[in-house]
């Protein structure tokens, strides 16, 4: 079963965006292992956004994911990577598919509501580090048998 971590960004907090993004996301039929109202440290946006260090946008990127709480989230289910950015749309929100969260809500890369895993492994790294192990649940659902194949 894989495992992404979801972030709720400040943009899509301050616009009270949380319960549209979950919703979504359950009625996808993904199952939520785990879940936090935070404010990010500058610590761990760097950390997060390490990958970035160096490039012009980086400083801002910090700036902004510790500017106001976010709803941090680790979803589980097959497939979960693909389906949670399929769910979120394209980054670039004018690019973004019709029904995806960054289509209906948004309109500038620097405010697309959402930071999903792209990646399997990442999806694996990203909830180790925004989540201690003790914070995420597996679980069963009566409703999985009618959602995953296996």
């Amino acid at each position: 079963m894989e495992r992404s971590l979801v972030l709720v960004k400040p943009d899509g907090v301050q616009r009270s965006l949380l319960g549209e993004v979950i919703s979504r996301l359950e009625r996808r039929g993904l199952r939520l292992a785990g879940a936090k109202f935070m404010q990010v440290s500058k610590a761990l946006a760097e950390e997060h956004y390490a990958i970035h260090k160096g490039k012009p946008f980086y400083d801002g990127l910090i700036a902004y994911i510790t500017s106001a709480p976010v709803m941090a989230m680790v979803w589980e289910g097959p497939n979960v990577v693909a389906a949670i950015r399929q769910t979120m749309g394209a980054t670039h929100p004018l690019e973004a598919a019709p029904g995806s969260i960054r289509h209906d809500f948004a309109l500038e890369v620097g405010r697309n509501i959402t930071h999903a895993s792209d990646s399997p492994e990442n999806g694996e790294q990203e909830a180790a580090l925004w989540f201690k192990q003790d914070e995420l649940i597996s679980w069963s659902r009566d409703a999985d048998r009618w959602i995953f194949e296996k």
